[in-house]
Protein backbone atom coordinates (compact mmCIF):
# COMPACT_ATOMS: atom_id res chain seq x y z
CA UNK A 1 0.00 0.00 0.00
CA UNK A 2 1.05 3.59 -0.59
CA UNK A 3 0.80 5.42 2.74
CA UNK A 4 1.57 8.87 1.36
CA UNK A 5 2.56 10.34 4.72
CA UNK A 6 4.85 9.14 7.47
CA UNK A 7 2.34 9.91 10.23
CA UNK A 8 -0.22 7.58 8.60
CA UNK A 9 2.34 4.80 8.35
CA UNK A 10 3.38 5.19 12.00
CA UNK A 11 -0.21 5.30 13.24
CA UNK A 12 -1.07 2.20 11.22
CA UNK A 13 2.00 0.35 12.47
CA UNK A 14 1.28 1.10 16.12
CA UNK A 15 -2.33 0.05 15.68
CA UNK A 16 -1.48 -3.16 13.84
CA UNK A 17 1.29 -4.19 16.23
CA UNK A 18 0.13 -3.38 19.78
CA UNK A 19 3.16 -5.24 21.14
CA UNK A 20 5.42 -2.37 20.05
CA UNK A 21 6.15 -0.56 23.30
CA UNK A 22 8.50 2.10 22.00
CA UNK A 23 9.10 3.65 18.60
CA UNK A 24 11.84 6.21 18.00
CA UNK A 25 12.30 8.37 14.91
CA UNK A 26 15.72 9.55 13.82
CA UNK A 27 17.46 11.33 10.93
CA UNK A 28 14.30 13.13 9.88
CA UNK A 29 14.18 15.82 7.20
CA UNK A 30 12.55 18.74 9.06
CA UNK A 31 10.28 19.28 6.05
CA UNK A 32 8.80 15.82 6.70
CA UNK A 33 7.75 16.72 10.26
CA UNK A 34 4.19 17.65 9.33
CA UNK A 35 1.52 19.03 11.69
CA UNK A 36 -0.06 15.57 11.60
CA UNK A 37 3.19 13.96 12.74
CA UNK A 38 3.49 16.55 15.51
CA UNK A 39 -0.04 15.64 16.64
CA UNK A 40 1.00 11.99 16.73
CA UNK A 41 3.95 12.83 18.98
CA UNK A 42 1.54 14.57 21.33
CA UNK A 43 -1.08 11.81 21.41
CA UNK A 44 0.88 8.55 21.13
CA UNK A 45 2.90 7.68 24.27
CA UNK A 46 4.68 4.84 22.48
CA UNK A 47 6.31 7.36 20.14
CA UNK A 48 9.40 8.46 22.03
CA UNK A 49 9.80 12.13 22.95
CA UNK A 50 13.01 12.49 20.98
CA UNK A 51 13.52 13.61 17.41
CA UNK A 52 16.78 13.84 15.47
CA UNK A 53 16.63 16.24 12.54
CA UNK A 54 18.73 16.54 9.41
CA UNK A 55 18.94 20.29 10.08
CA UNK A 56 22.39 21.03 8.59
CA UNK A 57 22.30 24.76 9.40
CA UNK A 58 20.29 27.32 11.32
CA UNK A 59 20.88 30.14 8.82
CA UNK A 60 18.29 30.63 6.10
CA UNK A 61 20.85 31.84 3.55
CA UNK A 62 22.90 28.66 4.01
CA UNK A 63 19.84 26.42 3.93
CA UNK A 64 18.81 28.02 0.65
CA UNK A 65 22.30 27.45 -0.78
CA UNK A 66 22.06 23.82 0.33
CA UNK A 67 18.68 23.51 -1.44
CA UNK A 68 17.06 22.42 1.82
CA UNK A 69 13.29 22.69 2.07
CA UNK A 70 13.07 23.98 5.66
CA UNK A 71 13.91 27.33 7.17
CA UNK A 72 14.66 28.62 10.67
CA UNK A 73 11.01 29.57 11.24
CA UNK A 74 9.91 25.96 10.61
CA UNK A 75 12.23 24.73 13.33
CA UNK A 76 11.02 27.34 15.79
CA UNK A 77 7.39 26.38 15.10
CA UNK A 78 8.26 22.75 15.72
CA UNK A 79 9.79 23.58 19.09
CA UNK A 80 6.75 25.71 20.00
CA UNK A 81 4.42 22.79 19.31
CA UNK A 82 6.62 20.21 21.04
CA UNK A 83 8.19 22.12 23.94
CA UNK A 84 9.16 19.01 25.94
CA UNK A 85 10.64 16.81 23.24
CA UNK A 86 14.39 16.17 23.21
CA UNK A 87 15.81 17.47 19.94
CA UNK A 88 18.94 16.49 18.11
CA UNK A 89 20.38 17.50 14.76
CA UNK A 90 22.97 16.85 12.10
CA UNK A 91 24.89 20.06 11.39
CA UNK A 92 27.48 20.95 8.77
CA UNK A 93 30.11 23.44 9.91
CA UNK A 94 31.69 25.74 7.35
CA UNK A 95 29.51 25.12 4.31
CA UNK A 96 30.85 27.16 1.35
CA UNK A 97 29.66 30.75 1.56
CA UNK A 98 28.76 30.52 5.25
CA UNK A 99 29.55 33.89 6.84
CA UNK A 100 30.23 34.61 10.48
CA UNK A 101 26.68 35.93 10.87
CA UNK A 102 25.33 32.64 9.46
CA UNK A 103 27.42 30.70 11.94
CA UNK A 104 26.14 32.84 14.81
CA UNK A 105 22.55 32.26 13.61
CA UNK A 106 23.11 28.52 13.81
CA UNK A 107 24.65 28.77 17.29
CA UNK A 108 21.73 30.89 18.47
CA UNK A 109 19.21 28.44 17.05
CA UNK A 110 20.89 25.51 18.79
CA UNK A 111 20.44 27.42 22.05
CA UNK A 112 16.83 28.47 21.36
CA UNK A 113 15.79 24.97 20.33
CA UNK A 114 17.68 23.27 23.16
CA UNK A 115 19.47 20.95 20.73
CA UNK A 116 21.04 18.43 23.11
CA UNK A 117 21.99 15.68 20.66
CA UNK A 118 24.26 17.13 17.98
CA UNK A 119 26.19 15.38 15.24
CA UNK A 120 28.56 18.02 13.84
CA UNK A 121 30.39 17.44 10.58
CA UNK A 122 33.01 19.81 9.14
CA UNK A 123 32.17 20.47 5.50
CA UNK A 124 33.76 17.97 3.17
CA UNK A 125 33.15 18.26 -0.55
CA UNK A 126 31.81 15.24 -2.42
CA UNK A 127 33.07 15.08 -6.00
CA UNK A 128 30.39 15.81 -8.56
CA UNK A 129 28.05 17.67 -6.20
CA UNK A 130 27.13 21.36 -6.70
CA UNK A 131 28.76 22.22 -3.36
CA UNK A 132 32.09 20.82 -4.57
CA UNK A 133 32.26 23.64 -7.13
CA UNK A 134 31.82 26.39 -4.53
CA UNK A 135 34.66 28.31 -2.93
CA UNK A 136 35.50 26.71 0.40
CA UNK A 137 36.31 28.28 3.72
CA UNK A 138 39.75 27.77 5.20
CA UNK A 139 40.32 24.65 7.26
CA UNK A 140 41.00 26.62 10.43
CA UNK A 141 37.68 28.45 10.17
CA UNK A 142 35.75 25.24 9.55
CA UNK A 143 37.46 23.50 12.46
CA UNK A 144 36.76 26.41 14.82
CA UNK A 145 33.10 26.59 13.83
CA UNK A 146 32.67 22.85 14.31
CA UNK A 147 34.13 23.22 17.81
CA UNK A 148 31.74 26.10 18.56
CA UNK A 149 28.76 23.98 17.54
CA UNK A 150 29.88 21.01 19.60
CA UNK A 151 30.32 23.24 22.65
CA UNK A 152 26.85 24.72 22.17
CA UNK A 153 25.38 21.22 21.93
CA UNK A 154 27.27 20.14 25.06
CA UNK A 155 25.78 23.05 27.01
CA UNK A 156 22.28 22.08 25.93
CA UNK A 157 22.92 18.45 26.77
CA UNK A 158 24.03 19.44 30.29
CA UNK A 159 20.81 21.42 30.74
CA UNK A 160 18.69 18.54 29.48
CA UNK A 161 20.40 16.06 31.79
CA UNK A 162 20.01 18.33 34.82
CA UNK A 163 16.29 18.66 34.12
CA UNK A 164 15.75 14.98 34.92
CA UNK A 165 17.08 15.11 38.49
CA UNK A 166 14.49 13.73 40.89
CA UNK A 167 12.20 12.62 38.08
CA UNK A 168 11.11 9.18 36.93
CA UNK A 169 12.04 8.00 33.44
CA UNK A 170 11.17 4.86 31.53
CA UNK A 171 14.33 3.04 30.49
CA UNK A 172 14.69 0.40 27.82
CA UNK A 173 17.31 -1.95 29.30
CA UNK A 174 20.05 -2.81 26.80
CA UNK A 175 22.13 -4.73 29.32
CA UNK A 176 21.80 -5.23 33.06
CA UNK A 177 22.08 -1.85 34.74
CA UNK A 178 22.20 0.20 31.53
CA UNK A 179 19.74 1.58 29.02
CA UNK A 180 18.22 4.63 27.38
CA UNK A 181 15.29 6.76 28.51
CA UNK A 182 12.63 8.34 26.29
CA UNK A 183 14.85 11.37 25.63
CA UNK A 184 17.63 9.09 24.31
CA UNK A 185 19.88 9.72 27.28
CA UNK A 186 21.95 6.88 28.76
CA UNK A 187 20.85 5.78 32.24
CA UNK A 188 22.81 3.65 34.72
CA UNK A 189 21.09 1.81 37.61
CA UNK A 190 21.16 -1.45 39.54
CA UNK A 191 19.31 -4.44 38.11
CA UNK A 192 17.01 -4.81 35.14
CA UNK A 193 16.85 -7.44 32.40
CA UNK A 194 17.88 -6.82 28.78
CA UNK A 195 14.84 -6.01 26.65
CA UNK A 196 12.73 -4.96 29.62
CA UNK A 197 11.45 -1.48 30.40
CA UNK A 198 12.02 -0.15 33.92
CA UNK A 199 10.91 2.99 35.71
CA UNK A 200 14.01 4.65 37.14
CA UNK A 201 14.19 7.60 39.55
CA UNK A 202 17.10 9.86 38.58
CA UNK A 203 19.48 10.64 41.45
CA UNK A 204 22.44 12.09 39.59
CA UNK A 205 23.15 13.81 36.26
CA UNK A 206 26.64 13.96 34.77
CA UNK A 207 27.97 14.80 31.32
CA UNK A 208 28.08 11.13 30.34
CA UNK A 209 24.47 10.44 31.35
CA UNK A 210 22.03 9.82 34.17
CA UNK A 211 22.22 7.61 37.26
CA UNK A 212 19.30 6.38 39.33
CA UNK A 213 17.45 3.49 40.92
CA UNK A 214 14.53 1.33 39.85
CA UNK A 215 11.27 2.32 41.50
CA UNK A 216 8.97 -0.28 39.93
Amino acid sequence: ASWGRLDRLIAALLKAVPGIERLRLTSMDPAEVTPELVDLFKSEPRLMGHLHLSMQSGADAVLKRMARRHRQADLLRLRDRLPDIALGADLIAGFPGEGEADHQDTLALVERLGMAHLHVFPFSARPGTPAARLKRLTGDVVKARAADLRQAGARQRTRLLAGFLGKNVRVLVEEAGKGFCEAYLPVVFEGGSPGGIETVRIDKAEDDGLQGHIVS
